[in-house]
């Protein structure tokens, strides 16, 4: 499933939600409360988050659920 994102480089939201099903304000909530990884701004109107980030975070939600 997470083959889908590069191993390196910069995501933006609409990939990240694609491997990670919740919905848009779950994971702002989740940005805030400093359970997802703060994204980087690029510029006014664009925000991403590091790959290798969203990858470690995969793989901690996995080792959670016993996989």
């Amino acid at each position: 499933m997470a083959s889908t994102l590069p191993a390196t480089g910069f995501v933006r939201l609409p990939q990240i939600l694609e491997v990670i099903p919740i919905g848009k304000s779950t994971w702002w909530a989740g940005v805030k409360s400093g359970k997802y990884p703060a994204p980087v701004k690029l510029g006014e109107n664009t925000t991403v988050w590091k790959a290798e980030d969203i990858h470690a975070l995969i793989a901690r939600m996995a080792s959670k659920e016993g996989v």
